[in-house]
C-alpha cells in the first residue's frame, strides 16, 4: 500500500492504527514505524536499516510480547517494495 509517506504495509494485521512503512537503497531496506496513537514516534524514530534491525532481534529475548521478526518482515517490505515500484 502507499500514501503520502510512501509504501507501508501493516506489521500487526488486527491494528490498522500502526504501519510500517519500507523503502531500499543500494545496500538495505529500511524501515519505519508509525502509530497513529503515537504522533511523535514518526518523528522520534527515523529510518531503520534491516541490517541494524536484525542485529537487534538477535538478542531479543522476550518475542511473546513483541515479535521483531513480524513487524520488521523483510519479506513482506521486498514484496510491497517490489510492487510499488512497478
Amino acid at each position: 500500500m502507499k500514501d503520502e509517506k510512501g509504501l507501508f504495509y501493516y506489521p500487526f494485521p488486527e491494528n490498522k492504527k500502526v504501519r510500517m512503512y519500507v523503502q531500499e537503497d543500494e545496500t538495505d531496506v529500511w524501515f519505519r514505524l508509525w502509530n497513529q496513537d503515537d504522533e511523535k514516534l514518526w518523528e522520534e524514530h527515523g529510518w531503520v536499516p534491516y541490517g541494524a534491525i536484525k542485529k537487534a532481534a538477535a538478542s531479543y529475548e522476550n518475542k511473546k510480547a513483541f515479535d521483531p521478526g513480524q513487524a520488521y518482515d523483510i519479506n513482506v517490505a521486498k514484496m510491497i517494495i517490489k510492487e510499488g515500484n512497478k
